[in-house]
């Protein structure tokens, strides 16, 4: 298809337009619209901004970008020593970053342009949020995460001379929290509140349960404590599983600011009592301030994630017709997948799914299959980068994420029958990837969306 000019209200000029503007932000790697729009799945590179900033970086900045290495570094790291941060920034190399589980010199989250652009924002005396959402889509350096997102949920105050205080209060105000609603007996509490902690204490020991360190019967206690403070004080929507994996990310990334090195090397030993508090508190505000936009997800019958489910349908019919004609031939239902991925937002997968299963489903006795796309952990803080630089539109992007997911295995998927592909989708060859393969699907999303936010007539009922 050509790129030829014309009036702004030209369709076929706003398309070629758009996929120039997509192709220039993606540091000028070619690739063919109309075949990107039906199913594609080579490599792009991500861009190096978040989407919600339309603004046109500079010259000095587009060549930075072309410099910059294609790896990622790896989000299970987090080697925190002072001595290491501090060569790190002074000398501006990517080199001086830990080496470990496959941190890449030269990574888009750490090479040395990217770091001091976030030492530079986070050095204000006043955080600018937008220009540090703007950094953080791309990925934020690992060392760097725990003050980054505290900032990007509005948990931290963007002033520096008001952070102290505020975390120091809000942190005494969960301790309170967790004695007036945790820490009493069972007489005191409901019939409903005392079904609602058996039911955590049962899903505790199954997040993340191929991780060690979160088996610990301490870091056990500390994600029951936060989810059932979480459910007590947001009745609306109570405990719902796949809360408990939302909470993993928050922490894993405030526990690195209190242990050195890689997740298998983790003592819990190294923690003292005020540590765990923190920690604690710090992953309980930011649960709460990150489900804050997505409240209708866990109330009841779950209507947000339905709403989501639905745009996800119609948005691979737009994107690859031939895929979801045959999801749709065979009897495969998106809810029978999807709920899951915007229930646990791609964390874990559920449960085996067996063939008795796949017969009830079949039958249309289990509207919903427990079927979950794994995306690996040690990938799930490089998502959540985005997730959390997307801000109050992440639902929406969500969306866009899960049809890059998807489609990621169209040609995959068109050979499959029924029961091929239920098994498929819940053993999904997501384990061995790299922030290669993430980055792919981040970009594919990217570009979908840019293409299709401002044609709402596309996801039209």
């Amino acid at each position: 298809m050509s790129g030829g000019g014309g009036s702004p209200n030209n369709t076929e000029w706003r398309f070629n337009q758009t996929l120039r503007n997509v192709q220039g932000m993606l540091k000028g790697r070619s690739f063919p619209g109309k075949v990107l729009l039906t199913r594609r799945s080579e490599p792009l590179s991500p861009p190096d901004y978040s989407p919600r900033f339309e603004s046109e970086h500079d010259e000095d900045e587009r060549k930075e970008g072309s410099q910059e290495g294609e790896g990622q570094a790896s989000g299970n790291s987090f080697d925190s020593t002072s001595s290491k941060k501090s060569n790190l920034l002074s000398t501006g190399s990517s080199n001086s970053l830990p080496d470990a589980q496959g941190l890449v010199s030269g990574a888009r989250a750490t090479d040395s342009a990217r770091i001091a652009k976030f030492t530079t924002e986070l050095s204000r005396p006043a955080v600018i949020l937008d220009k540090l959402r703007e950094l953080s889509w791309s990925g934020v350096p690992p060392y760097m995460r725990p003050n980054v997102w505290r900032l990007l949920l509005g948990y931290a105050p963007p002033n520096k001379d008001r952070r102290e205080g505020v975390l120091t209060r809000k942190r005494l105000e969960y301790v309170e929290c967790v004695s007036q609603y945790y820490d009493i007996p069972d007489s005191e509490r409901s019939d409903e509140e005392i079904t609602m902690l058996r039911q955590i204490a049962v899903d505790c020991p199954r997040t993340v349960p191929d991780v060690t360190f979160f088996q610990n019967p301490q870091i056990q206690k500390s994600l029951e404590r936060i989810l059932y403070t979480w459910a007590i004080r947001h009745p609306a929507s109570g405990y719902v599983q796949g809360i408990n994996d939302l909470v993993t990310p928050f922490l894993v990334v405030f526990l690195s600011e209190h242990l050195e090195g890689n997740m298998d090397t983790w003592s819990v030993d190294n923690l003292s009592a005020q540590d765990i508090s923190n920690i604690e508190a710090d992953c309980y505000w930011c649960l709460s301030k990150f489900l804050d936009g997505m409240q209708d997800h866990y109330t009841f019958a779950q209507p947000g994630i339905q709403r989501l489910v639905f745009r996800l349908k119609e948005l691979v019919r737009r994107i690859d017709e031939p895929v979801s004609k045959h999801i749709e031939e065979q009897g495969l239902e998106f809810l029978q997948f999807a709920f899951r991925w915007f229930n646990c937002l791609m964390i874990r997968e559920v449960c085996m799914v067996t063939l008795d299963i796949i017969f009830l489903i079949h039958l249309r006795k289990l509207p919903i299959c427990l079927i979950s796309l794994q995306v690996p952990f040690h990938l799930v803080t490089r998502l959540w980068d985005t997730y959390l630089a997307e801000g109050d539109y992440l639902p929406d992007f969500l969306v866009y994420i899960s049809a890059s997911f998807l489609l990621t295995w169209s040609d995959k998927l068109q050979k499959l029958d029924f029961q091929e592909m239920v098994m498929f989708l819940q053993h999904l060859p997501t384990r061995t990837w790299a922030h290669h393969e993430l980055e792919m699907v981040l970009s594919r999303a990217y570009m979908w969306h840019t293409m299709f936010k401002s044609s709402p007539s596309h996801l039209a009922s």
